[in-house]
C-alpha cells in the first residue's frame, strides 16, 4: 500500500477492516498539503455516515501515571467482551525539533498484537488542549472502520487538557497515590471534566498511599460543580499491573454510557460538541487564510517572524 490511493478505494478498504488502509487514511487527514487536504475531505465525507456508533472514552492524567499500561489491560478486557478497540494516543512533541518519541505503542504490547485492536500514536506538534491536530478526524475514520470503542489518550501535561471533553462521551482521569502537589495542579482543570477518577498503581507498597489518596479525592470531588449530566465524578482505585479494579472500571463506564443514552445526555453532548468543533474549524480556516495571504507572507520577514 505504498502508492497513494484515491479516496473511494481507500474508503472501501477501510470499511472492509484493512488496518493498513486505516493507518494510511489517518496519515492523509493529518497532511497539510493542499492537494491531500482535498482528498481527505472527500474521504471524511464518505466516512461520516458510518461514524457515531461507538463509545468514545478520554484517558488523561499526568506523566508517569500509567495511562498506556492501563489502556493495554483495559483494552484487552473490552476485546474479550467482543468489542473492537481503537486507541488514539497523543505524544508530546519537542519544542525545538517538533519530533516525538511516539512510545505509547511499545507500552501496549498485548493490545498491539490483537487483530481487533488498532493503535495510532500521534505527535501533538504544538497543539494545546492535550490532543493532536487531527484527533477528531482520526476518530471518525476509526468509527467508520468498525471500531466501537475509541480510547483517546491525551498528552498528559496538566490542567490545560480540556479539548478532550469536546470529543468524548466520558472522561477517565488517572492520578497517582500520594500525588498531593500534582493533584493541586490539575484538579481545577481536568478534575472538573472527569466522569471517573482512578487512583492507579494501587498495589504493594503503594496500597496505604492509594487508600489515603482515594479518601482525599472523594472529599475533593464534593467541592467541584456537577457535570452537565448532573452528577460528579466517582473515585475508583486499580492496579493495571496486577489486574485489580479493572472489572469495576469497565462496569462503571458501561453504566454511565447506558445512563447517558437513556436520559438524552449523550445526544445533547454530541450535538454541543459538533457546534464547538465547527467554531474551531472556522477559526483554523481563518488563521490559515491569514498566514497564506501574499501580503502577510511579504510582511512577516520585516517583523522578524
Amino acid at each position: 500500500m505504498s502508492r497513494s490511493m484515491d479516496p473511494a478505494e481507500l474508503f472501501h478498504l477501510l470499511r472492509s477492516g484493512d488496518r493498513a488502509a486505516l493507518a494510511q487514511a489517518i496519515t492523509l487527514v493529518e497532511s497539510t498539503l493542499p492537494i491531500e487536504q482535498v482528498r481527505a475531505e472527500e474521504l471524511l465525507e464518505r466516512c461520516l455516515p458510518f461514524a457515531q456508533d461507538s463509545l468514545r472514552i478520554g484517558i488523561t492524567g499526568p506523566p508517569g501515571v500509567g495511562k498506556s499500561t492501563l489502556i493495554d489491560a483495559f483494552g484487552m478486557l473490552l476485546i474479550k467482551q467482543g468489542h473492537r478497540v481503537a486507541v488514539l494516543a497523543v505524544d508530546p512533541s519537542s519544542q525545538q525539533s517538533g519530533g516525538s518519541i511516539l512510545g505509547d505503542k511499545t507500552r501496549m504490547e498485548r493490545l498491539g498484537a490483537e487483530p481487533a485492536a488498532f493503535i495510532r500514536p500521534t505527535a501533538s506538534r504544538g497543539s494545546l488542549g492535550g490532543l493532536a491536530r487531527r484527533t477528531r478526524e482520526a476518530m471518525v475514520l476509526c468509527e467508520a472502520a468498525g471500531y466501537d470503542r475509541i480510547l483517546i489518550e491525551t498528552v498528559g501535561v496538566g490542567q490545560s487538557e480540556l479539548d478532550v471533553d469536546h470529543l468524548t462521551d466520558l472522561n477517565v482521569l488517572l492520578t497517582l497515590p500520594g500525588a498531593g502537589d500534582e493533584l493541586q495542579g490539575i484538579k481545577r482543570g481536568i478534575m472538573e471534566s472527569a466522569d471517573l477518577i482512578v487512583v492507579t498503581k494501587s498495589d504493594g507498597a503503594n496500597t496505604a498511599r492509594a487508600n489515603a489518596a482515594f479518601l482525599d479525592l472523594q472529599h475533593a470531588v464534593q467541592l467541584l460543580p456537577p457535570r452537565a449530566h448532573g452528577g460528579r465524578a466517582e473515585v475508583l482505585a486499580c492496579s493495571a499491573l496486577m489486574g485489580e479494579g479493572l472489572d469495576t472500571l469497565l462496569d462503571r463506564i458501561a453504566q454511565l454510557h447506558e445512563r447517558f443514552q437513556a436520559n438524552g445526555h449523550l445526544a445533547s453532548r454530541r450535538a454541543a460538541q459538533e457546534g464547538w468543533w465547527m467554531h474551531r474549524t472556522v477559526e483554523e480556516g481563518l488563521l490559515q487564510a491569514f498566514r497564506t495571504h501574499p501580503k502577510v507572507i511579504e510582511a512577516l520577514p520585516a517583523l522578524g517572524a
